[in-house]
Order: C-alpha cells, then structure tokens, then sequence
C-alpha cells in the first residue's frame, strides 16, 4: 500500500471545526492553548463558536484550517505517509505534517502569509471564477487573450479550472469564456486574487519570513503546487512555496504524478472532502478516506 495524505485549502473551514479534537485529547488543547498565544487573539473562540462571517476573513481561515489539519495529523496513531500533498494553504499543514517545519513556525508563516493576503486584496481589488466543463488550454488562451490581468490560478481537477485577476479581467474573461464552449463559469466568493499577479507585495512579504525560517528534511517527499512535482530539498521547497503566492496551483498535475508514481491509497487530513472529490475525477480505483481520531481522551 503506498499512502498519500494531502492537506485542504481555503474554503474548507466550518463553525465548530476542531472543538472534537479539543474536547477529547489534551495533546491538541496543548497545541490549541499554544495557538492562540502564538497569534494573540483567541483563534479557538471563532473556530468553535464564532459566525460563518468571522471564520471567513483571511487571517482566520488560513491559521484556522491550518490548525486543525496539522493537530489532527499530530494525533493519527498510523500516520505513515509515502507522500504528502497540500492545496494552496495546505501546502504548509502538510509541511508541518511531514516534519520540515515546526508547529511553531508553520504556525506564524500562516498567520504571516494570511495578513499579507488580505492586505494585498485590500491595495488592488480582485476576485476569482470557477471554469467548468472545458480544456485548460482553451481556458488559458482566453485569458491570455485579455488585456487586464487575469491568469489560471488553480487547476484542480480535469475539467475544472478557476481563474483570478482583477474584476474587469475575471468579468471579460467570464464572458468570452462562456462564448468559447465553457459549461458554466462561477464566481467564487473570495478575497481577492489569489495565486496571480496581484498577490506581489504578499509574496515580497512572505519570502522574507520564509527565508528566516529553518526547514528541514522531511520524512518523505512532498508534491508543490508551482510544478506538481515532487521534492525533498529543503531549498527547493522554500522556493516553490515563496512562488506559490503569484503562481497556479497544480494539483491535476500533482494527482496525476502522485497517481503515476503508485498511490494507491489517499487520506484527506482537515476539514472537508474536496480533495477527495478531486481525485476520484481522475482515478476512481482510489482507496480514499478522511483521517479521523479515536473519541476517547487520551
């Protein structure tokens, strides 16, 4: 059996999300008591009994997600993986996960990447659209084809690709898209534009905080967003994640190297079962599964 745990990103997160794990192992109310001192608000406070509102915003999704898939690794009495994959802001909990970066530091990269996310949706606006039903190279044609910014930000399965750029860009390219044969185009209810240009200043930002941080050699290789592709080089890693802001996310490309490199059974680590869904469109022999816990207080 060759064991593949991946990581969701934004848009996972759900009101009550952790308060399992906290209610029934003092190992995760230790590393939960230690978050919110690391970030100084009370994360807890919103994850288990805040509004959809406040889960929402930027510099509480990402820490949010982030802790309780990285926590819930942490408890998984068979945690033996192969491979490790995260989409977007998974990326760091499968980091974590897989012991190149502390709890500590993933921790405060979140936070840090997360408030310079939002901070960059505030200087220039964008949003993001899901393309459905169409070949990424006609979708990446179009947007090429558009004078405003607007670039492929996530492929995430064969068929599904969504795009982000500024409004007039993601508007225009909406509708030569729905010209050119797509299924439906959706409008993604999101900050801004993540993983495209308009993500510079964030990305300026992070690298420093990256660089400053100590990686270091994991306990098996991870597949990254910027190529798919994977990699055991604490540099190298470095580097795609500093990339990842301004970059595609490439995780069609990554199931399909995961896949051709003999996966055969996935786990999904976090809130959610998108990702599972996600791999099912490319290979449906998949054993798939969300980790889960033993309810008994350890």
């Amino acid at each position: 059996m060759i064991n593949a745990y991946v990581f969701p990103g934004q848009g996972a997160q759900f009101v009550g999300m952790g308060k399992d794990l906290f209610d029934h192992s003092s190992k995760a109310k230790d590393l939960f008591h230690k978050a919110n001192n690391i970030l100084k608000f009370k994360i807890t406070d919103i994850m288990f009994d805040g509004t959809d509102e406040d889960l929402r915003q930027t510099k509480v999704t990402q820490p949010a997600i982030f802790l309780h898939s990285v926590i819930l690794a942490f408890l998984l009495e068979d945690f033996q993986p192969n491979m490790v994959a995260g989409h977007s802001l998974g990326e760091f909990s499968a980091l974590v996960a897989n012991k190149v970066l502390s709890f500590e530091d993933g921790l405060r990269l979140v936070s840090k990447r997360a408030k310079a996310m939002q901070k960059a949706c505030e200087l220039q606006p964008g949003t993001m659209a899901a393309v459905i039903g169409m070949e990424d190279s006609a979708v990446e044609r179009v947007c090429e084809s558009i004078t405003d910014i607007v670039v492929p930000a996530n492929y995430n399965c064969p068929g599904q690709l969504v795009i982000s750029g500024t409004v007039e860009g993601v508007e225009k390219a909406t509708e030569k898209l729905k010209e050119a044969g797509a299924k439906r185009v959706l409008p993604l209810k999101v900050g801004g534009a993540f993983h495209s240009p308009l993500m510079e200043p964030a990305r300026v930002e992070l690298a420093e905080a990256i660089n400053d941080t100590k990686f270091n050699l994991g306990i098996c290789p991870i597949y990254q967003n910027v190529t798919g592709q994977s990699v055991t080089d604490p540099e190298i890693i470095k580097k795609n994640l500093v990339a990842q802001l301004t970059s595609p996310v490439c995780w069609t490309q990554t199931m399909q190297n995961m896949i051709a490199n003999g996966v055969n059974n996935i786990t999904e680590v976090g809130p959610g079962t998108v990702l599972q869904g996600l791999f099912r469109k490319v290979d449906r022999n998949l054993q798939m599964s969300s980790a889960s816990i033993n309810p008994a207080e350890d």
